[in-house]
């Protein structure tokens, strides 16, 4: 039966992408010239629990994902990047109730923003100042040169260059070579600290750690970048690279060089995260904890042609992310879960229900609109059926049933279709080619989760309707339930 005696362990990275988890891609490199990123130190908790491939953000960025997986409601259809309600219920509020000690510790300066109430019910929180352009330092650096970190394009950017010079004015005392000086290695030596400091509290624990990191700017000691084909001298670093068209901005070496920054800045904050994870181990922690690993969501890297993320960004570069749930093992013997990688679909408001169900406080998850995945882990039911996702503000929208990923575009903009079976990376729309399987898809996205009501899936060389006379199927007719 579940235990209301274990702590509970969640651990966010910001833009860390599926496909640079090596648990994920399997030693297969991802772009060429850039050799595959390895997680060792990540691929360890994914192995020892269940791994999801299908497991989605909803509504996005970071704010939004943050509230989702806090309180287990989804942002998409009804809320932007936008402070905590001082009502809402959290993963932290729910459990003090329990008796639990709450804590944070994190890098993310977006959730310490004045108002933002992240840090709601939590009985301890710590916040590592520095991160992009966290009000810390003042610029201009004194010891780093802004043309060390941009091309021409970018230097000729006022606005671009005012950024760059606000994150590297706040590390500019870092050493290089320096482990210690950098964000990740703060964050989770920090976290080690507090499981020392803390593990024997009277009552549970629930730890939430927040890395900012592998979030841009990508900057970080260099000689994590040596493995992926970058002198530790080289330049220019192009740490904080542009929107837009890439091509537009950078050269195919430029595109390259900022590829293996992304994935030497992931294989240093998997060397960091070891630092926690040994603690746990050594602590014994980890053999009474439910952990929960994740990323809010992915980052694109100009696979589409554009870096950065955005609203018609709608690809698994951004949506993909590594999920996973990790039980100690006498629980999951008794609930009759093993470790591996399921195919199921779910979305990250389903991550506090399970929480709650494995604690043996599912009533308290009867009014969050996530549903537990418990039945998934133990077999007795698959995932959901679709899942939607987008931003609040942008008309794009993207619902994936696990092979089939359809995404609507906004009016005058064909929409597009991929077989993610046939085409993981997406190249080939098959919007014109298999309408039947986009107007499926396309009929789930009514109501609040569209940015706009559509009556027909918009093809290359035609528009296939959704409904003829006007009918409107129930959504169980669809054969798709939320």
């Amino acid at each position: 039966m579940p235990k209301d005696d274990l702590n509970v362990i969640i651990v966010v990275l910001d833009s860390l992408r599926q496909d640079h988890v090596s648990f994920y891609n399997h030693g297969k490199a991802v772009f060429d010239g850039v050799p595959a990123a390895k997680t060792p130190n990540l691929d360890r908790v994914l192995a020892d629990g269940i791994a999801f491939l299908n497991a989605y953000p909803s509504g996005l960025p970071t704010i939004p994902q943050r509230t989702e997986l806090l309180t287990g409601q989804f942002t998409l259809p009804y809320k932007p990047w936008s402070p905590l309600n001082p009502y809402d219920l959290t993963a932290a509020a729910l459990l003090k109730r329990r008796g639990y000690v709450t804590a944070l510790i994190s890098d993310t300066y977006h959730m310490f923003k004045p108002g933002y109430n992240l840090y709601s019910g939590l009985d301890y929180w710590e916040f590592i100042r520095g991160q992009e352009f966290d009000a810390h330092g003042v610029p201009p650096p004194k010891h780093r040169k802004i043309e060390d970190y941009c091309n021409n394009n970018i230097k000729n950017d006022p606005a671009w260059v005012s950024l760059l010079s606000k994150f590297l004015s706040n590390i500019d005392e870092f050493k290089d070579d320096e482990e210690d000086d950098w964000f990740p290695c703060k964050v989770f030596s920090k976290a080690a600290d507090w499981v020392h400091e803390n593990r024997q509290q009277d009552g549970h624990i629930f730890l939430w750690i927040d890395s900012f990191d592998p979030h841009e700017p990508w900057e970080h000691p260099h000689s994590y970048d040596v493995s992926y084909g970058m002198g530790l001298d080289a330049k220019p670093r192009i740490i904080l690279p542009k929107g837009g068209e890439a091509m537009s901005w950078a050269s195919p070496e430029e595109i390259t060089s900022i590829r293996k920054l992304y994935a030497g800045e992931v294989a240093f904050v998997d060397h960091c995260f070891e630092r926690f994870y040994s603690t746990l181990k050594e602590t014994g922690l980890l053999d009474n904890s439910i952990m929960l690993l994740l990323a809010d969501h992915g980052h694109p890297l100009a696979d589409h042609g554009k870096f950065l993320k955005g609203g018609d960004r709608m690809y698994s570069e951004l949506l993909r992310v590594p999920f996973g749930i990790r039980l100690p093992s006498d629980v999951g013997s008794e609930l009759g879960i093993k470790s591996g990688m399921s195919q199921d679909l779910i979305a990250v408001p389903d991550a506090l229900p399970t929480l709650l169900e494995l604690l043996g406080f599912q009533e308290d998850a009867i009014p969050l609109a996530g549903r537990s995945f418990l039945p998934v882990l133990t077999g007795e039911k698959k995932g959901r059926n679709a899942v939607i996702m987008g931003y609040h503000e942008a008309p794009d929208r993207c619902v994936r049933d696990g092979r089939y990923s359809y995404v609507s575009r906004p009016a005058g903009q064909p929409d597009e279709l991929y077989d993610l079976e046939e085409d993981p990376r997406e190249k080939r729309n098959l919007i014109d080619e298999r309408p039947e399987e986009a107007r499926r898809l396309a009929k789930v996205l009514r109501g609040v989760w569209a940015h706009t009501p559509q009556s027909y899936v918009k093809g290359l060389q035609g528009k296939y309707e959704l409904y003829r006379y006007g009918r409107l199927p129930g959504i169980k007719s669809l054969g798709h339930e939320f």
